[in-house]
């Protein structure tokens, strides 16, 4: 079991740097699936724009498109719809003409981004109604109305140091790793 356990010390450094790639939450229901990410970096924060998008696709991957399917979104916070955010066909990543929102949350908290949708062709794709929970943290200054509409001219810059919390775990799981090896290299 000791043999075991001192080599799976060599997972920590990946597993750490691993975990950012599981930002997107996927769900399926019927033969939809929902891959949903919220910017930046599913870490909004209250006052400031986000922008969330839902990768929708039909069993087997093809992309389901805002122009093939009547989506609806609705934010929610304490079971009470707050917002109900027009869709815009957008591109992010590698899918093309998703639906996507730009939402500014008014306060931190929890909060419910519903997205439900029925295809407009007949039997295309199952009707579908998938739920996210967003947990914002403090940002800007609430502002009187919870969802900004329309485009900002100039986005909020991004912090530059948003790398610095990675990198420093990463560091201290290597210090801690390279420790038991050393260690157990002794014994």
């Amino acid at each position: 079991m000791l043999h075991l356990k001192n080599k799976s010390v060599y997972l920590i450094p990946f597993l750490l740097f691993a975990s950012p790639a599981l930002a997107h939450n996927v769900k399926t229901e019927g033969n939809v699936a929902s891959n949903f990410h919220i910017e930046p970096n599913h870490n909004p924060k209250a006052g400031e724009p986000s922008k969330a998008w839902f990768a929708l696709t039909k069993a087997g991957g093809e992309i389901i498109s805002l122009d093939r399917c009547n989506c609806q979104l609705m934010v929610r916070s304490n079971n009470q719809t707050i917002a109900q955010p027009a869709l815009k066909a957008i591109s992010a990543e590698q899918y093309k003409g998703i639906p996507g929102a730009e939402i500014t949350f008014p306060k931190a908290g929890i909060y419910t981004l519903e997205i439900s949708g029925a295809p407009k062709a007949n039997n295309e794709f199952n009707a579908f109604k998938f739920a996210y929970d967003v947990t914002v943290q403090a940002g800007a200054a609430p502002q009187s109305s919870p969802v900004a509409q329309a485009p900002q001219a100039s986005p909020a810059p991004q912090s530059q140091t948003n790398w610095i919390l990675p990198v420093a775990i990463g560091a201290i799981a290597l210090s801690v790793a390279a420790w038991f090896v050393k260690r157990t290299v002794k014994n």
